[in-house]
């Protein structure tokens, strides 16, 4: 019996003996028994897993299984969940209920190492639950009271501190190296079955049962003709910007749940491409900020509250020291696996959308960051933004994002399965009649010195941009042609702004933004960094600007506009108004269907260097902008780490035109309409909606 062998046995013969033994404060003894409890439960399922049931038991049995990991926090049951920390500081009071609540969402974060049989990781978050019952077990024999909440404190701390770097070596690997070989042989061997959902470990609802279905469903053809523009977009990726597949060796596929089918055929093409598939999990965990369904393979999220909710924990913990074991724990992570990362060629992502929109209310009982873990954050995300890019070689790295829908955007099965025709049809669009029509945009604005962007119907906005002076118009070009590699499906033109010159208003009615809902958002600008800001969500005008700040700045004073774009996939935007899915549209796809402008890097981030053109030969000279280019004396003051788009859609569009340095107005929409002689076309599928 090897050391972490003998350590686990220890720690649940300890965990058995908790229920029962009331041996603390009873204020917190259900607390500690329904976490021992869980503990047990993890066991049962590891036994299970590793046993003959697993394959002859029922489907029955495995989804019940899976509903009782994720019962606790269904919207149902969380409200007496000490997972919520409202819950938790109701029944454990102020100082310690956050506290716990926090370490009851860290060791629910034993639900995939379970299942991907990680003991090592599973043993850590056991031996932390036991070391703070054991807090509370002296207490209550020494004096008959309870730990000081900062011993709790402590020790949560210093398990953040201690296994930091191993955390991050696990992750990385996992995101970058080798991934979950368990899901991948599973997917390769299998995935045709309901019972292969559960056995990731991830929350299964009805629709991921009802892809699943549906997308078995379809013949190998269609299939063929998904997953080829996915892979063809990938491989394009690299040839229009010049950059080197053959030195990479890896490439992560990220999915959701019930598209195995489509993600094995990516998988396939890529190794014919000369690249190893990477199939990593998500894992919510207080080490590393959660991006539901960027990280890897993932179910249904049983309640957006929950990780809302949880999004701060660490500003329970975080000050200088511990800031300072981050940074140094990631660099040293990254420094152990550098020559594997390196060979890392960038993700294939298959996003969804379709889930009922977020719209969170406050809750002051859990956890935020105050002003100065605010600015640690910050840094911390800037930092490793720019280590990531050292160990992947960022300038010779690219990506593709596809999006399709999830059955919860349709009243019914049929109109689910059209919608997601539709979708198909646009992800599929003929990239050669875009490219020639984005082309006559770009002619235009190669001659103009600034941009001027008015809303109208309630909107807003009023913008000067400036843009970069193209002194070569043959040759040149200031606007990227962008077809469908890098974001499919095709359909839009963009630039890195001039931030000086850049000055004005953007407002959207309503706008969803990494699954948060945002109402009557403004963004004010002077000389292209963010001056101001305000949303209607909440009455009061702090929690609001607390909100913007948290999800849209986060955590920066303020951002630059890194990105100035014309979306002119009209076919997406019929299609949405016709099925009235515009709201629930990803921003893969929402960025399509009208003008917008993202706050943080420009779309060059790390590879400004690279020289890109347009399909007509003419290179793009609008990469860098006045704070991108610090990269070359310091890369942590030229980036944020973020880049989010606002899209302001056509029918909130009063126009968007051209200036020439002699004042010659050259329009290119105009009421929501492309105006622009040879753009017209794209004005055909708004005339056929409703």
């Amino acid at each position: 019996m090897d050391l972490i062998d003998l350590r686990y046995r220890i720690a649940m013969e300890r965990m058995r003996e908790i229920p029962g033994e009331n041996a603390a404060d009873p204020v917190f003894t259900d607390y500690f028994e329904q976490g021992a409890r869980w503990f047990m439960q993890m066991q049962e399922h590891a036994r299970f897993l590793a046993s003959e049931e697993v394959n002859t038991c029922s489907v029955d049995t495995l989804r019940d299984m899976n509903r009782q990991l994720y019962e606790e926090i269904r919207p149902g049951q969380y409200a007496h969940s000490y997972a919520n920390p409202e819950y938790a500081v109701n029944k454990l009071g102020r100082e310690y209920g956050a506290l716990l609540s926090s370490l009851r969402y860290e060791i629910r974060s034993v639900i995939p190492f379970v299942y991907r049989k990680e003991k090592e990781r599973f043993l850590i978050r056991a031996e932390l639950f036991l070391e703070v019952y054991t807090s509370f077990t002296v207490a209550f024999a020494d004096h008959g009271g309870r730990p000081a909440p900062e011993n709790v404190r402590s020790i949560i701390y210093q398990y953040l501190a201690d296994y930091f770097e191993d955390e991050m070596v696990f992750y990385l690997r996992d995101q970058l190296v080798c991934g979950d070989k368990g899901i991948f042989r599973r997917i390769m061997d299998g995935g045709q079955e309901e019972r292969d959902l559960y056995l990731t470990g991830e929350y299964v609802s009805r629709d991921e049962i009802t892809t699943h279905e549906y997308i078995n469903s379809l013949d190998e053809d269609e299939i063929g003709r998904i997953a080829d523009s996915i892979t063809e977009g990938y491989r394009r990726g690299f040839i229009n910007s010049g950059k080197n597949m053959a030195s990479k060796k890896s490439a992560a596929v990220i999915f959701h749940l019930g598209f195995e089918r489509i993600a094995r055929r990516c998988i396939r093409s890529l190794k014919a491409m000369g690249l190893s598939a990477v199939v990593s999990s998500e894992i919510p965990t207080l080490f590393h900020r959660y991006r539901k369904g960027e990280m890897g393979y993932g179910g249904a999220d049983p309640n957006p509250r929950y990780f809302y909710d949880h999004r701060e924990d660490l500003a329970l913990y975080l000050d200088a020291s511990l800031q300072m074991r981050r940074l140094e724990g990631l660099s040293n992570a990254y420094r152990t696996l550098r020559e594997k990362t390196l060979l890392y060629a960038g993700p294939v992502v298959i996003e969804t959308f379709g889930s009922a929109p977020f719209v969170p209310a406050g809750r002051k009982e859990a956890p935020a960051y105050d002003s100065d873990q605010r600015a640690m954050s910050a840094e911390y995300e800037i930092k490793a933004d720019v280590l990531y890019s050292d160990a992947v070689a960022a300038h010779n790295r690219s990506f593709t994002i596809i999006a399709f829908p999830l059955p919860s955007i349709a009243g019914s099965r049929d109109e689910y399965e059209k919608i997601f025709e539709e979708v198909v049809a646009i992800n599929t669009l003929d990239y050669a009649l875009y490219e020639e029509v984005q082309g006559k945009m770009i002619d235009v604005l190669n001659r103009s010195s600034h941009v001027e962007v008015k809303g109208m119907n309630g909107n807003r906005t009023d913008l000067r941009i400036q843009l970069a002076e193209v002194s070569d118009p043959e040759n040149e070009a200031n606007f990227e042609n962008c077809t469908a590699d890098l974001n499919i499906p095709v359909g839009e033109v963009y630039t890195t702004p001039v931030l000086e010159g850049t000055n004005g208003k953007l407002h959207v009615t309503g706008v969803h933004l990494e699954g948060l809902y945002f109402k009557e958002l403004e963004i004010d600008f002077r000389d292209g960094r963010v001056c101001g800001c305000s949303c209607a969500n909440f009455e009061d005008r702090k929690e609001c600007l607390a909100y913007i700040e948290d999800n849209i700045l986060y955590h920066h004073k303020d951002l630059p506009m890194g990105e100035c774009a014309i979306g002119t996939n009209t076919t997406a935007y019929a299609a949405a108004a016709r099925y009235g899915i515009a709201d629930r549209l990803p921003i893969l796809i929402a960025e399509k269907t009208g003008p917008h402008f993202a706050l943080g890097d420009t779309c060059y981030a790390h590879e400004e260097d690279n020289r890109v053109y347009n399909p007509d030969g003419k290179e793009i000279i609008a990469k860098d902008n006045s704070v991108s280019i610090r990269r070359k004396t310091d890369a942590s003051k030229a980036y944020f780490g973020c880049h989010t788009d606002i899209t302001i859609p056509y029918e909130e569009l009063g126009e968007f035109t051209a200036v020439r340095k002699d004042g010659t107005r050259i329009p290119i929409l105009l009421e929501g309409r492309f105006v622009l002689e040879g753009t017209q076309i794209l004005n055909e599928p708004l005339l056929r909606i409703g």
